[in-house]
């Protein structure tokens, strides 16, 4: 402290001095110690540098007043109270004297203190505040001096935007100050009231806004002069925009006097009140609702407000002949568009009624989705006649109108596949793309770079909203954009945007449809490869790895023999030589940018893949270069990628000039500790072996093989599944590459994954490739004996280790199946091994023992067909007795899996056996799901279980009662699934089934028809799509447990295949929504003992109608009434814990994708998170109430951090006071401060991560 005080008193010496370079420095230096966290001043030195500051503001040198104006920002964080307010006092007096230097820079001085006033400390900020408000109020209304009303409204204006809710008792004075000043003579003044009114009705109270409002209609309708219009229309929509959530309930009387005030003669005041009408349909887009076409017949008007220019007839038209002309001619001296863009008339203000007419329409086109079809008939046309526009500010807004009309039809994924219908806005586009298309192209031809930009841009969108839809217009579009690829005089940002584009526009659609436009944009393409601007160059480098691919495409196969390769055509081979050689130039460079260089390999990669048979002479000259980049580590992982395509070509290009230093480069690859790095180089290895076995030699493949046990293990299965592949791929191509110290190594590993409980999927997979493999292959120490000696030894050893049941069950699943890849891999003795596993089942020394034997009974029993074994269905019966469920489960399954072998010996039993055992149906059962599952995988088995699908059927079809709901689930899925393989002889049975008066068959029935819906595109669809809404009747099935599947059904159809059940969701919703409340009468109380217990029956009805809510807001919003859905959400905030943690998601979710209606429910959202948040749990309670509790908070937490991402959030009074709350509570503060953290570190609050449905 001592020596911070020395330092400072020091500083506070030079600050006296005559020298203005000495007080400078010095005020720097202070400046610098005052940024310190450190830093802590005693109560002398506080005072004196408080009062050397103030003095310094007032000093002759200018520089010397900036200086001392910025230390007054971290000074007011490090000073007592008294201090801060008397600084403000005293720049507030200096506000009103009569030096015009002291006013500003004390204004200045007054912004830095309330910028940099703490937000926290309420005392400080409400002190200081009212200080300033007092002072500036009348700053205000003083009439004589302009500049100090300025600097006064625009202090008050930051005042409020950051501290309008501590102000609330000076809110009637400040408006009363504020309103007279809307009539100023002066129009800085009107303008800067207008921003301090915007942010004072953030705060304000109802009774303030709504005498503002007032105030403002009443002076609309009693205006005479236009001036005063406007201003009263500029406030309205700043009102509007600032604090849109509020003012909707105003909005019916507000919008009328607009409209009325837009047809206006003057200018200026038409511009405001399309812009106001923006604000409006921005910010209420409910309220705004009746007013909406007649904004947009007004906007149509407006967009060709034009008085002063004649356009051309011949533009007007476009016709084809003209449009072809236009092609043809390039020079810019024929522009059409020259003469237009020449003109210019500095007085005519016409064109910022265009501009904001065209920026309303963008603002209706993005919030109103549901009128899309009908914009494509009236705004669509419209906007596409205005591409001429002249003035390139309009022009631009325009093009981005209709790109936003584009975004607005592009299809949401899971839509993609389904042909659009006929009056649906993807259809209505494919009519005017033609349209489309000449006026962009028009426009691109023109001069003004922001234009062409935006046209591109639009055509980007085009292509995205309608694939493939450019087919037929390639020609023009390639003739339009050549001209700018190859002028010198052309921007490099402007050929950077049309290589991207051409790069999109190669890829939207099929080789076949682009290769005859190749020829026509090669050149242009090759000329940008030599551009000096390195971006220029990886862009062009990478449009001509895009055309490669369309010259020659080519599927990789092993077995394409060169001669079954189709040449590309004639006409395109002049252009294979000097593809490669441009590519060469930047290939060998070294001294060039990683973007260019990166680019250059892969191309060259590309060219070498598809057209290596035509560049074998070249071979010698860029093998050698890949291996110099091989092994340079920056270029190394691209190269890899590139030599991987090489080797995969069917064209078998000869790489034999550098295997032998290749491989032993890429062994060492495996060694590094970067991911991309080993995956690339295992597929580059496999690729390798694959084709190249007979070129490398065996002791060169042994040396990378003996690097690649480390990589086998459960750390990483992806990279365990390339490595295993790898491996298989040796075994199969040269097995003696296997040598004993790779064997030795690999082995041990290769068993630690099999026993894995994480082994799955693909690394599954390649796990029983390599052991069926290393069987085949006769590999030395993997007979088949050995391996089974060493994958049955984890079962016996099982209890030496402590895993749970979970874990070993999974475990067994991998085993077992892996036991049965050795098994059936040739070999006359797999009967001996399954009887020796049937003995263990019949006399097991444990239960872990017998679950494995009948899981590796069940496995091999799929691949063979064990009906010759005379005890087996005896053994598998006997296995459904013993008390444990894992070994009951695992008989199930063997049974089935053992039928799949020999469908008509076994699957006879097994109904028979349904029939005849009622005790053991729900395990039969299981074992016929297994048999529909396995079998209706591959068309083979399909065909194999349609002769006994009727069979099956009528049999389940008497269990659909069952009153146990496990066996009637599974009942319902093999249902399912069996209407998925015959769907027209069985769906209409299974509508029979939703007609029946049991309640349990029609549950049995819905749940059916929610296993018939899957995401993937089935035969059965059109079928569904047509009887959708019958069967969603049972939505209002007067069974509350019919009820709550169809619901779940309908969640299914929702996330799977949105398609189906979008058209039916204005009947569907409000059937969704009646089974979100609370019903009195499905609550009953239930007597414990001396206690009464609550039970409320209808909560996983709730609970599954909220799930379809949170679905349909990620694959049907633009269906939704975001409001009405609002409303609900608002009702499940109260519910119940499970409910409540749905809706907290739903808010995160809908911050995200709808922040305006958001926006003007904040208040009612808020205190529902509140009522969470203070919540106080029982002293009495039991831990699991309090862990409830906190995730509970821990999830309100998230939402309201969602809620305060949304733009303008953090000016609403009641949000910023939950979080000022939130941040006073101390179990609280640390949660919340980490999940805003989180949140801003990613993009916005992921509300996807925690997906419930």
């Amino acid at each position: 402290m001592a020596i911070v005080s020395y330092q400072i008193a020091s500083l506070l010496e030079k600050m006296t001095s005559n020298d203005k370079d000495f007080r400078f420095m010095a005020t720097n230096d202070l400046m610098t110690e005052l940024q310190k966290d450190s830093i802590k001043l005693d109560d002398d030195s506080e005072r004196k540098v408080v009062k050397m500051l103030l003095r310094l503001l007032e000093d002759k040198n200018g520089e010397v007043q900036n200086l001392a104006v910025k230390c007054l920002g971290p000074l007011v964080n490090k000073v007592k109270e008294y201090h801060v307010e008397g600084i403000v006092e005293t720049l507030c007096a200096n506000m009103l004297s009569d030096t015009e230097q002291l006013r500003d820079i004390s204004s200045i001085g007054l912004k830095t203190v309330i910028s940099e006033l703490p937000l926290g400390s309420n005392t400080l900020a409400a002190n200081v505040c009212k200080k300033i408000t007092g002072r500036l109020s009348s700053a205000i209304e003083k009439q004589e001096d302009v500049s100090v009303q300025l600097e006064a409204l625009d202090i008050l204006a930051d005042l409020l935007s950051r501290f309008g809710g501590l102000l609330i008792s000076f809110h009637p004075v400040l408006l009363n100050s504020l309103l007279p000043q809307l009539a100023s003579p002066r129009q800085a003044v009107r303008k800067r009231t207008i921003v301090a009114l915007s942010h004072l009705v953030m705060s304000c109270n109802a009774a303030l806004y709504n005498k503002l409002i007032d105030h403002l209609l009443e002076g609309l309708g009693s205006s005479t002069s236009s001036s005063v219009s406007r201003t009263h229309i500029q406030c309205i929509a700043s009102v509007c925009r600032q604090a849109g959530h509020r003012f909707g309930e105003q909005l019916w009387r507000v919008a009328p006097q607009v409209l009325e005030h837009s047809n206006d003669t003057d200018e200026e005041l038409r511009e405001h009140c399309l812009q106001a009408l923006e604000a409006f349909v921005l910010k209420c887009p409910k309220e705004v609702q009746p007013h909406i076409p007649t904004i947009i017949e007004l906007c149509l008007k407006m967009i060709t407000y034009d008085p002063n220019y004649n356009y051309e007839d011949s533009e007007e038209g476009g016709g084809g002949e003209d449009e072809e002309m236009e092609d043809e001619t390039a020079a810019p001296d024929a522009d059409p568009e020259s003469d237009s863009e020449e003109y210019s008339d500095d007085d005519d203000m016409s064109w910022k009624v265009r501009r904001a007419a065209a920026k309303c329409l963008e603002s209706v086109i993005s919030t109103r989705h549901e009128l899309l079809a009908e914009m494509y008939q009236t705004v669509s046309p419209a906007l596409i006649a205005r591409f001429k526009e002249r003035e390139e500010n309009v022009k631009c807004d325009i093009l981005s109108a209709y790109t936003a009309l584009l975004r607005a039809t592009r299809p949401q994924p899971a839509l993609q596949s389904i042909t659009p219908a006929d009056n649906s806005p993807q259809a209505l586009l494919l009519q005017r793309v033609s349209g489309v298309v000449r006026g962009a192209l028009r426009v691109i031809r023109g001069r003004s770079v922001r234009a062409r930009g935006c046209a591109l841009a639009l055509l980007r969108e085009l292509l995205a909203a309608a694939p493939g839809c450019l087919a037929e217009h390639a020609a023009r579009v390639i003739r339009a954009l050549t001209p700018a690829l190859t002028d010198k005089t052309t921007a490099s940002s402007m050929k950077i945007e049309t290589l991207v584009f051409v790069v999109c526009l190669v890829r939207g659609h099929s080789p076949e449809a682009m290769r005859s436009h190749v020829a026509a944009l090669m050149p242009a393409v090759l000329g940008c490869v030599h551009d000096p601007f390195y971006k220029v160059t990886a862009e062009a480098l990478r449009v001509l790895q895009t055309l490669v691919k369309v010259m020659r495409p080519l599927e990789p196969s092993e077995d394409i023999e060169d001669s079954t390769i189709e040449p590309p055509p004639e006409e395109l081979q002049q252009f294979i030589l000097p593809m490669y050689e441009c590519t060469l130039v930047r290939l060998r460079a070294t001294d060039m940018d990683q973007e260019v260089k990166e680019r250059a390999i892969a191309t060259c990669g590309q060219l070498l893949c598809h057209f290596g048979d035509y560049l074998q002479n070249e071979l010698p000259v860029c093998l050698p270069i890949f291996l110099e980049r091989l092994r340079n580590e920056i270029t190394r992982l691209t190269t890899v990628k590139a030599l991987t395509k090489v080797a995969a070509s069917p064209l078998r290009i000869d790489l034999r000039p550098i295997l032998s230093e290749a491989v032993p480069i890429l062994g060492s690859f495996l060694r590094k500790n970067q991911r991309a790095l080993k995956l690339s180089t295992l597929v580059l290895l496999d690729t390798l072996v694959q084709n190249y076995s007979d070129d490398i030699s065996i002791e060169l493949l042994a040396k990378v093989l003996v690097e690649v046990p480390p990589l086998v293990c459960e750390a990483d299965l992806h990279c365990a599944q390339t490595a295993l592949t790898l491996v298989r791929g040796a075994c199969l191509r040269c097995p003696a590459a296997l040598t004993a110290d790779a064997r030795a190594a690999l082995t041990p590993n290769i068993l630690a994954l099999a026993k894995s409980p994480l082994l799955q999927g693909g690394a599954l997979k390649a796990m029983l490739g390599v052991l069926s493999a290393l069987v085949s292959a006769d590999v030395a120490g993997c007979s088949r004996r050995e391996l089974l000696a060493l994958l049955v030894a984890p079962v016996h050893r099982v209890h030496e280790h402590n895993a749970t049941a979970h874990h070993i069950k999974q475990a067994f699943h991998s085993l077992a199946k892996c036991v049965a890849a050795v098994v059936t891999e040739g070999g006359s003795d797999a009967l001996d091994v399954v009887r020796g596993f049937l003995r263990d089942a019949t006399q097991p020394p444990s239960d872990a023992h017998h679950m494995f034997a009948l899981l590796a009974v069940a496995e091999i029993g799929r691949h063979l067909d064990l009906s010759s074994i005379p005890n087996l269905k005896e053994v598998l019966l006997a296995s459904f007795a013993p008390s444990s469920e894992e070994v009951k489960s695992a008989a199930s399954y063997a049974l089935g899996s053992v039928a799949v072998g020999n469908l008509p010996e076994f699957l006879p039993f097994i109904l028979s056996e349904i029939e005849a055992q009622p005790k053991r149906q729900y395990l039969l059962l299981h074992s016929l799901r297994e048999i529909i599952s396995c079998e209706s995988c591959t068309p083979e088995g399909v065909e194999a279980l349609r002769p006994f699908i009727p069979e099956i059927w009528v049999q389940l079809s008497k269990h659909c009662q069952c009153a146990e709901e496990g066996s009637r689930n599974v009942v319902a899925e093999c249902l399912g699934k069996l209407c998925l393989l015959e769907p027209k002889e069985l769906l209409p049975h299974l509508k029979e089934f939703l007609q029946s008066p049991e309640p349990l068959t029609r549950t049995t029935a819905v749940t059916a028809v929610k296993f018939t819906i899957s995401d993937q595109p089935q035969a059965i669809d059109p079928l569904l799509r047509a009887c959708m809404s019958e069967l969603l009747v049972p939505l209002r099935d007067p069974s509350l447990g019919v009820r709550r599947v169809a619901l779940v059904a309908f969640n299914s159809a929702a996330h799977n295949k949105p398609s189906l059940i979008r058209d039916l969701l204005p009947s569907v919703l409000p059937t969704i929504y009646q089974e979100t409340k609370v019903k009195k009468e499905l609550i009953r109380e239930v007597e414990m003992g001396p206690f009464k217990h609550s039970v409320d029956d209808g909560l996983d009805l709730r609970k599954a109608a909220f799930e379809c809510m949170y679905t349909l807001l990620g694959t049907c919003l633009d269906r939704l009434d975001v409001f009405e859905f609002l409303r609900h959400v608002e009702d499940g905030l109260r519910d119940h814990y499970d409910i409540k943690m749905l809706t907290y998601l739903m808010c995160a979710r809908l911050a995200q994708l709808c922040p305006t209606v958001v926006l003007q429910r904040l208040e009612s959202l808020v205190e529902p998170l509140r009522a969470t948040c203070t919540m106080k749990v029982k002293a009495n309670s039991v831990k699991q109430e309090y862990e409830k509790q906190d995730e509970l908070k821990r999830s309100a937490l998230r939402a309201a951090a969602a809620l305060l991402h949304i733009p303008e959030a953090d000016k609403n009074p009641h949000l910023m006071d939950f979080v000022t709350q939130i941040k006073s509570f101390p179990d609280l503060q640390p949660i919340f401060e980490s999940i805003l953290k989180d949140s801003s570190g990613g993009a916005a609050v992921d509300s996807n991560l925690m997906d419930q449905s």
